[in-house]
């Protein structure tokens, strides 16, 4: 595999990954030894200088994040903004409704139960201050935790998590009292864009 090859790896996971990722995961990710790894992110930092990119690498410790560069900053707030103010996306609602009702849980758990990857949902989610941090396991790798926050109760006009409709039951359906119930509680409490306001 040519240079260029192993540094378009770094650059996409390192892109993909978004939070600072160690070494010695990116190095595991992309099957490329340890040193190697070092000298492709010196020569992309390198690239990005020479090219005057908005890009730049952020070295943290033993661990790389690539960023923009700070006289952007006010673009990307304001493009941060409007994407706050977007209505929430199918995917969006389906990790919002795994997170209420198993609260709190893993990254892990949320895409186990949907079957697909999760991550940049629960990022974008968490910015959007829908979701956020809930500590972490005592488990190897010490994952952290989600719970939905007071802005996601307000924005769908809940005053407890006791409010959300129930559950189907292990058959997959509902009582049908239970469905009139919830109809009745949430008749007109999601009027268009409510939920996604800020």
């Amino acid at each position: 595999m040519k240079f260029n090859e192993y540094l378009c790896i770094i650059e996409a996971i390192l892109f993909a990954v978004g939070d600072p990722i160690t070494l010695d995961k990116l190095a595991e990710a992309s099957g490329i030894e340890r040193e190697t790894v070092v000298k492709l992110i010196d020569q992309l930092e390198r690239r990005y200088n020479v090219q005057e990119s908005a890009l730049k690498i952020v070295r943290l410790d033993d661990a790389f994040q690539i960023a923009t560069r700070e006289e952007y900053a006010p673009y990307v707030r304001k493009a941060l903004e409007n994407k706050r103010q977007a209505k929430l996306s199918p995917a969006a609602l389906e990790v919002l409704a795994v997170v209420a009702y198993n609260q709190p849980v893993t990254k892990a758990f949320v895409e186990q139960v949907r079957g697909a990857d999760s991550s940049g949902v629960i990022n974008t989610l968490t910015e959007r201050g829908l979701l956020c941090e809930a500590g972490r396991l005592d488990l190897p790798g010490r994952p952290l935790t989600y719970k939905t926050t007071d802005n996601f109760l307000r924005c769908f006009k809940l005053e407890s998590l006791k409010q959300l409709p129930p559950l189907p039951r292990d058959d997959g359906q509902l009582d049908l009292s239970q469905l009139e119930q919830a109809e009745e509680e949430l008749d007109g409490e999601y009027g268009e864009g409510d939920a996604y306001s800020e």
